[in-house]
């Protein structure tokens, strides 16, 4: 029998998981839409991955998990570790690129940059008000366009001269693609321009102030965007690495991180058939009104969270009922 380990990323857009073997090696892989139901996207790729694992003697040994829901998923799942994403991020991309000093990362709706001295994070930086930056933006524009957002790489290299977009907002880069285009703008240098854009805002606020070197990684679901590469070479005047697996770098970083956790018998898959429910409420038991989330396996409670204080500690009182 194989030793294996799962590691799981959560994201609002993606869903991502992998799982390795003792060397990193990664066995299976799958990447899907979370499509706002993160607890249905894992029972989805879980059941994926076991189908990709199904003929061999695996068995999973530790899970953990990453990603905007990653303490929920880490209770569904049973998870050892539960990491953020800075974190996973960093430990994946460290396995792939020993010597990386920068990461940047681009992902559906968030993006980040991370910076690394002798294989150690020592600082880092996330997106907060705007997502003029991220994969979204380059989704919605895609869709105004009337093409799939994957063709945006390959249209954008044929430019000679992209358009020069605002890109401080999403707002003011959608008014300006418009005016372009109705300007007799070609549909490649607008294309190509949102690229530049993109990068131009991510360097401007994600990475404001940050002292950028290389060997710069760059990853993420935006990664795959040949376009988006070049705007980060020209800004950079730097090669830009891009690992086949760049969109998988969290769950790997946190498949990594669980080997540590491992425990004496393997993590069954098959979930397919239990049912997981969260359930909210305000709880009434001070002035705090703290907002409660239940959540139950098979109708049993296995978690919550949400309080401040032990009165609104439903597992307490789950207990004192029992």
């Amino acid at each position: 029998m194989q030793t294996a380990y799962l590691g799981i990323d959560t994201g609002s857009i993606s869903t991502k998981g992998v799982i390795i073997d003792e060397n990193n090696k990664i066995l299976a892989a799958d990447y899907i839409w979370t499509e706002g139901d993160p607890i249905g996207a894992v029972k989805k790729i879980v059941n994926l991955l076991r189908q990709q694992i199904n003929e061999r003697n695996i068995s999973i040994f530790s899970i953990g998990t990453t990603g905007s829901a990653r303490k929920l998923i880490g209770v569904m799942l049973g998870a050892k570790v539960v990491k953020n994403e800075i974190t996973a991020h960093a430990i994946g991309t460290l396995s792939v690129f020993p010597d990386v000093q920068t990461i940047f990362e681009i992902g559906g709706q968030d993006s980040k940059i991370i910076l690394i001295d002798d294989g150690v994070v020592v600082d880092y930086a996330m997106n907060t008000i705007c997502a003029a930056g991220t994969g979204s933006f380059l989704s919605s524009q895609a869709k105004r366009l009337g093409m799939e957002v994957t063709e945006f790489g390959e249209i954008a290299l044929a430019s000679k001269n992209p358009s020069k977009l605002a890109a401080r907002c999403t707002v003011f880069a959608e008014s300006d693609m418009v005016h372009k285009a109705q300007i007799g703008h070609k549909k490649e240098d607008i294309i190509a321009g949102l690229c530049t854009a993109v990068v131009a805002n991510y360097l401007n606020n994600v990475g404001k102030g940050k002292r950028i070197k290389a060997p710069i990684v760059f990853q993420g679901g935006v990664s795959k965007n040949a376009g988006v590469i070049r705007a980060f070479e020209e800004a950079t005047h730097e090669k830009i690495h891009v690992d086949p697996n760049s969109h998988l770098m969290g769950a790997l970083g946190v498949a990594i991180l669980s080997k540590k956790a491992k425990r004496e018998t393997p993590f069954p898959l098959n979930i397919s058939d239990i049912t997981y429910e969260t359930m909210g409420y305000d709880c009434k038991g001070c002035p705090n009104h703290c907002e409660i989330i239940c959540f139950y396996k098979d109708g049993i409670l296995i978690d919550s969270w949400g309080n401040r204080c032990a009165n609104g500690n439903p597992m307490q009182q789950s207990l004192k009922n029992a």
